[in-house]
């Protein structure tokens, strides 16, 4: 089974994800923040990361590059509110496979998980 980590600071939307990819069949683990996500990391990367740019304490940048450093495999999809093309562009050099900007349609993103690990 496919392991998906979701991490955002928004409850609702870890939430709605969560039912979202479960329905899928895929397992997801949540996360608040980048510090829990590291923790719910620290063995192995999922298959893929579904992360919020913008948190409190640890934001999207910082949390991709430790995510990266510790396992260059890993697979990130980034969800930004922000349209600002720096920090798209920076996580894109870091290894983001894809981004979504927030509002996002849940189902193109479900698809874009889909194309990127299968099921």
């Amino acid at each position: 089974m496919r392991k998906i980590l979701i991490v955002d600071d928004q409850q609702g939307i870890r939430l709605l994800l969560k039912e979202v990819f479960e329905r899928e069949g895929y397992e997801t683990l949540i996360a608040g923040s980048g510090k829990e996500a590291l923790e719910l990391t620290e063995e192995t990367c999922p298959d893929m990361v579904l992360m919020d740019m913008k948190m409190p304490g640890m934001d999207g940048i910082e949390l991709l590059k430790r995510l990266k450093k510790r396992r260059h495999d890993c697979k990130v999809i980034m969800m930004t509110a922000y349209g600002e093309m720096g920090v798209i562009e920076e996580s894109m050099n870091w290894g983001v496979v894809r981004y979504f900007t927030k509002p996002f349609d849940v189902f193109e993103l479900r698809d874009a998980v889909r194309e990127l690990i299968g099921d």
